[in-house]
């Protein structure tokens, strides 16, 4: 593990402000084009995308190769899904919809190798093809992140048993999923929306837990604002949104000649 690397799970628990972004399409061109962009931490996202392991893989090893450590978003809070996750070479996990303490700690247990966790050991790309596994698991133990999701309105209620678990690293929230456990799928200025995420920003607060946020368009008005309420693990925006943005401001910019629409 390069020193960029074993850095992250530093910065988070000193509370230093990291801005990822996260990636949903299979391409390792479009992994090392975000790599070096300048993100502190990219995540692969294998909920929402078509991404298999294998795939995931190869853009692990890209991203880790560049010097950025990769997070997966993995698909559900399923054991033998982080552990394969992790041995792909994954530096860290982000588990979405953890709405209790129990799941949380099924989460960091499956990260962790025993006596902490009950994660099994295998030899694959993390521990060098079996070639450095007790360096590995040293790393593992002190370094490899865990951020729950907060996204649905029972993790609020539970969230300081949930950040009390010891290996959550912080939380993430899913405004999407949020929202549409209140009964208003996207309807960001709804008063319960804006209660639900003012009651998380006071527990966080009160805790001095790591708190981060989804920012989804690719605005910086968007992300200077989350910073201003206090987030300081934020993923700005993803791949397909960037790409899509770009495509459309670029072709908006071309003047076409009036005698052109004539014809």
């Amino acid at each position: 593990m390069t020193d960029t690397v074993r850095s992250l799970r530093s910065k988070l628990k000193r509370r230093q402000t990291t801005i990822g972004s996260w990636i949903t399409l299979g391409s390792t061109a479009v992994a090392e084009i975000m790599a070096r962009s300048g993100f502190d931490w990219l995540v692969v996202d294998m909920e929402h995308s078509a991404i298999t392991l294998n795939i995931a893989q190869d853009l692990i090893r890209v991203i880790d190769l560049c010097g950025v450590p990769p997070l997966v978003r993995v698909g559900h809070n399923q054991p033998n899904l982080i552990k394969r996750v992790m041995d792909a070479g994954a530096h860290g996990v982000i588990v979405p919809m953890v709405n209790t303490r129990q799941e949380a700690e099924q989460a960091v247990r499956s990260v962790k190798y025993p006596p902490m966790g009950f994660r099994g050991v295998g030899l694959a790309r993390a521990q060098k093809y079996g070639r450095d596994f007790e360096n590995y698991r040293s790393w593992n133990q002190e370094h490899s992140v865990v951020i729950v999701q907060v996204e649905h309105i029972e993790a609020v209620r539970n969230l300081e048993e949930i950040l009390s678990v010891p290996g959550v690293d912080g939380f993430i929230i899913g405004p999407y999923d949020l929202s549409g456990s209140l009964g208003i799928p996207g309807q960001f200025d709804h008063p319960e929306l804006l209660e639900a995420l003012s009651n998380i920003r006071t527990t966080a607060s009160r805790l001095g837990a790591l708190s981060g946020y989804h920012v989804i368009p690719p605005e910086a008005s968007d992300m200077e604002a989350k910073l201003q309420e206090g987030y300081d693990f934020l993923a700005f925006s993803l791949d397909i949104l960037y790409l899509g943005q770009a495509c459309t401001q670029a072709l908006n910019a071309v003047k076409i000649p009036e005698a052109n629409h004539e014809a």
